[in-house]
C-alpha cells in the first residue's frame, strides 16, 4: 500500500510529518529505503490495526509462556513455524514490508562478512541471502540468530587463542558491501497484502514463542541486544565511534523481557539497514579518487 506524502504539496500551517523525516538527512539511510519504510509507517495497518494488536500480542507471550511450563521442554516444530510465517508474509504483509524483511538477511550477512573480513583472524561463515519469501522456509530466522551468537564466540574464540585484538584497519576491505538484488515488484501485490512491518511482527512473535523451544526463543530475542556489539566490532575497524549513536538496543550484559521482542526487532533492521548505509557510503568515498589540485601558471 503506498502513501501519497511525496506527492502532497507541503503545507506551513499542517507540515506531514512522513514528509519531514524522509527529507530529514540526519538518519543514514539510502533513499529507497527511506520511502519504503515510510510508506510502510504510514499505512492504514500500522494506524489502525497496531495498538490493538500489540497488547494483544504480549498478553499471548505472557499465556504461551505459562503453556510452556507444562509442554515437554525440547518441543518444537521449526519447520511448520517457518512454513507458516512464508504462508503469512506471502498473503497478507505489505510489498515494503517484504523487502525490507529479505533485504535484512543480505545485510545481516554483508555486516558479518565486513567484520569478519578486518578482523586479525579468520573464522567461518554461513551466509544467508534469501531471493524469495519462500527461501525463508529453509528455517532461515532461526538460522539467522544462530549464525549471529555463532560468529560472536568464534570470533572471540579465535581472537583469544591466538592473542589478538579487533583493532582499526588501515586499508578497510569494502568488497562485501553491496546493494542487495531484490526487488520491490517481485514482492507480492495481492489485495490482502496491507499489513506493515511492524504490526506483522508483533503478530508473528507470539507464534515464533509457541513453535520453537524457550532456549530458541529467548536466545532469538536476545540476539537483538547484540547490534550493540556488532556496532562496536565495525566502529572499531573504522576507527569511528561516532557510528554508535544511534543505536538502542542495548545492553547486550542486561537481558531484556521478551515482551518487547516485536519492538526491538523492528530498532534491529532499521540499526543494520544504517549501518550498511554508513558501509556504502565509505565504499563509495574509498573509491572515489582524492581531487589533485591543479599547479599555478607562471
Amino acid at each position: 500500500m503506498q502513501n501519497d506524502f511525496l506527492q502532497r504539496a507541503h503545507d506551513p500551517r499542517d507540515p506531514d510529518p512522513w514528509l519531514a523525516l524522509y527529507l530529514d538527512s540526519s538518519t543514514p539511510l539510502p533513499d529507497q529505503v527511506k520511502r519504503a519504510w515510510l510508506q510502510d509507517l504510514a499505512s492504514p495497518s500500522r494506524q489502525f490495526l497496531l495498538p490493538f494488536v500489540r497488547p494483544f500480542a504480549r498478553l499471548m507471550i505472557i499465556l504461551i509462556q505459562v503453556l510452556k511450563a507444562v509442554l515437554p521442554r525440547r518441543w518444537s516444530a521449526s519447520k511448520l513455524l517457518h512454513r507458516l510465517l512464508v504462508w503469512g508474509l506471502k498473503g497478507f504483509v505489505s510489498p515494503q514490508a517484504n523487502w525490507l524483511i529479505l533485504r535484512h538477511f543480505h545485510l545481516g550477512a554483508q555486516i558479518i562478512t565486513f567484520i569478519e573480513r578486518n578482523a586479525p583472524v579468520s573464522v567461518p561463515l554461513s551466509p544467508l541471502t534469501p531471493l524469495t519469501i519462500d527461501d525463508l522456509e529453509d528455517e532461515l530466522f532461526l538460522k539467522h540468530d544462530l549464525n549471529l551468537f555463532n560468529f560472536v564466540i568464534h570470533l572471540n574464540q579465535k581472537l583469544r587463542d591466538e592473542g589478538k585484538a579487533l583493532a582499526a584497519v588501515e586499508n578497510v576491505d569494502f568488497s562485501m558491501i553491496t546493494e542487495p538484488p531484490l526487488k520491490m515488484e517481485d514482492m507480492p501485490h495481492g489485495r490482502l497484502n496491507g499489513i506493515d512491518l511492524q504490526t506483522a511482527i508483533e503478530i508473528f512473535t507470539p507464534v515464533y514463542q509457541l513453535f520453537l523451544t524457550d532456549n530458541d526463543f529467548w536466545r532469538a530475542a536476545n540476539s537483538l541486544q547484540l547490534d550493540e556489539t556488532m556496532g562496536v566490532y565495525a566502529a572499531t575497524v573504522l576507527n569511528t565511534p561516532q557510528h554508535l549513536l544511534l543505536l538502542n538496543n542495548k545492553h547486550p550484559l542486561v537481558p531484556m523481557s521478551t515482551l518487547g521482542a516485536g519492538h526491538r526487532l523492528v530498532l534491529h533492521g532499521l540499526s543494520s539497514e544504517m549501518l550498511h548505509c554508513l558501509l556504502t557510503e565509505m565504499k563509495q568515498a574509498q573509491q572515489t579518487p582524492a581531487l589533485t589540485p591543479t599547479p599555478l601558471r607562471d
